[in-house]
């Protein structure tokens, strides 16, 4: 993933070391019930949009940015799904630790298509249907669809249910 002139700045001072991050995500539903996903081209894996926030910008602001600039589709945020923090180390090394804050989107216009160097396909998928997804994946998905319940936060001490969230 092309780094922002943000990210390239702090790691020229700190190396592969750990940085932490303010992220976000978007499970984005369409008018037929159907989830958008793109095909990361840094590890090829099928993952729900997601992104680093740009300093100064909101978390809601962020996902509807970086849906947009990924896949040219227009969202709109109906609802906070969760909050977590999860560890990656990338291939180059690079330590990061991320806060994800995720939605449940709607789509409200544009037409999914490869818009960026971030994905090699982008797509819509029936829930019933989907590609392989990683665990953490799929817990975003079946938080952000649960309408009965408030958005998820890991609680002090709880074990997650996945190991790293890499290609999140």
């Amino acid at each position: 993933m092309p780094a922002s002139d943000y990210v390239k700045g702090l790691r020229a001072r700190v190396g592969h070391d750990l940085i932490m991050f303010p992220s976000v995500s978007a499970v984005v539903l369409n008018d037929r019930g159907e989830l958008l996903l793109g095909q990361r081209s840094d590890n090829l894996r099928w993952a729900l949009v997601a992104g680093m926030m740009d300093p100064g910008e909101q978390p809601a602001e962020a996902i509807v940015r970086e849906v947009l600039e990924e896949t040219a589709v227009e969202i709109t945020v109906e609802r906070l799904a969760g909050v977590v923090q999860h560890s990656v180390v990338y291939g180059n090394g690079d330590h990061c630790e991320f806060v994800n804050t995720w939605f449940r989107c709607r789509a409200v216009g544009g037409e999914a298509r490869v818009n960026d160097a971030e994905s090699l396909e982008v797509g819509w998928f029936a829930l019933d249907d989907l590609p392989e997804l990683n665990a953490f994946t799929h817990h975003r998905i079946r938080t952000a669809l649960d309408d009965t319940a408030p958005a998820w936060f890991a609680s002090p001490g709880d074990p997650l249910e996945w190991d790293g969230a890499a290609g999140s």
